[in-house]
């Protein structure tokens, strides 16, 4: 075993180019595999991240806007979140929500800097909601600030950087839609992206926002809350909609609101990038069998160009499995030098591609030791042929080979 070991290794150094370029195709099948599902994990992680910023535990109702009954039949009401927190123990924290997003961005202006985003008026449970608990500076406002209407603030992380630029804003007046407001706090960097980026918003009271600045009065944009725990989301979506299918319905029977649950979105992210992890470790698993076809081919052409020396080794007492050994040690260790260096490479690759799309970086050893021991494989079945027609060569007609 040893001696057909030497051999081997010894017939790849002496043809190091070629052994370089029979080993390119596993090189890049396996360092495909370690980086396509290395990126898919990473935005698998990325986007439950993002989720995770805007509230654990959450469930959101909204209309189903311009369907069934009238506009008065599918608006939410003040009166429609004392109904669920009274009936759903199972709620910890609810409010109603009205927000700019849905009449189009407010303007902020502090001195002779303004910012387009979007006031969200809501009461002060929605903190915890929206995990917004950490503040860069001041405070939230309070029950009070929300009972006695008060023109009070706080900046996400976005707006104050943009207004204030890193200075003290505590206790500054901004104009929102040319009305006069109070910075009473600023929340901490969340990261979030994109249209519903919780750190490019203004937060101010519920019934500061309905009666003096977007002019809702009673109704709500929509309702969100938070479960006591992850486990019974279903539950609570199915009493919500109990609940307010019981007190309002369309004539026609078709629902007037839509209950969004978190654990609804998780479950549907993981399952995609898991279907799209699978789809791109298999188009990289293609390189590794086109891999395996060029080893094949070489091997072929090495016992073509090999034929007299295995006539020689049968004639001098060259046992047939020595012969077949020495061959497909040959195939298994192009394989294996090809799948460490594909490996070293994948997770280069995946360092920089994660870090190109802002998207953490995860090495799935699972998907590493599957990819190294499939090149392994590849080398074992392609290099079997070769080494079984080589094996079989008579020595006489070998000898007389030209």
């Amino acid at each position: 075993m040893t001696d057909s070991l030497r051999s081997a290794i010894s017939a790849i150094a002496a043809n190091k180019l070629r052994s370089a370029l029979t080993m390119l195709g596993v090189v890049i099948g396996v360092g495909s595999v370690i980086a396509m599902i290395g990126i898919g994990e990473g935005t698998k992680q990325k986007s439950l991240e993002e989720l995770e910023i805007m509230g654990s535990n959450r469930i959101t109702v909204s209309p189903q806007r311009g369907r069934g009954g009238t506009g008065s039949d599918n608006a939410l009401r003040v009166e429609d979140v004392g109904k669920l927190k009274s009936r759903i123990p199972a709620i910890k924290e609810i409010t109603g929500v009205v927000s700019s997003r849905f009449s189009g961005q407010s303007t902020v202006k502090y001195g002779a800097f303004n910012k387009r985003t979007s006031v969200t008026g809501a009461e002060p449970q929605i903190q915890l909601i929206e995990n917004a608990r950490k503040m860069y500076a001041g405070r939230f406002y309070t029950q009070e600030d929300e009972a006695y209407m008060r023109r009070v603030a706080v900046l996400g992380w976005a707006v104050y950087e943009e207004l204030f630029a890193g200075e003290n804003a505590i206790g500054s007046t901004i104009k929102i839609n040319n009305q006069n407001f109070e910075v009473v706090g600023v929340v901490d960097y969340k990261g979030g992206s994109g249209w519903m980026n919780p750190d490019d918003q203004v937060y101010i009271p519920l019934k500061t926002a309905q009666d003096r600045l977007l002019g809702t009065k009673d109704r709500l944009h929509m309702i969100t809350m938070q479960g006591i725990s992850p486990d019974v989301l279903t539950v609570i979506q199915a009493d919500v909609e109990d609940v307010l299918y019981e007190t309002r319905k369309s004539a026609t029977g078709e629902e007037l609101f839509r209950v969004f649950n978190q654990a609804e979105s998780l479950e549907a992210i993981q399952t995609q990038s898991r279907l799209l992890s699978m789809l791109l470790a298999g188009i990289a698993s293609v390189s590794l069998l086109v891999g395996g076809i060029g080893i094949m081919n070489i091997m072929l052409v090495s016992v073509t160009e090999r034929t007299k020396e295995i006539g020689l080794r049968k004639a001098i007492g060259a046992k047939r499995s020595t012969i077949l050994s020495q061959f497909l040690y040959e195939s298994v260790v192009l394989c294996v030098m090809g799948g460490a260096i594909g490996t070293v490479l994948g997770i280069g690759a995946t360092n920089m591609v994660a870090a190109a799309m802002q998207v953490p970086a995860v090495i799935n050893t699972v998907a590493v030791f599957t990819a190294f021991m499939f090149s392994t494989g590849v080398g074992l079945f392609f290099g079997l042929y070769p080494a079984i027609r080589a094996s079989a060569l008579l020595p006489i007609e070998a000898l007389r080979y030209e």
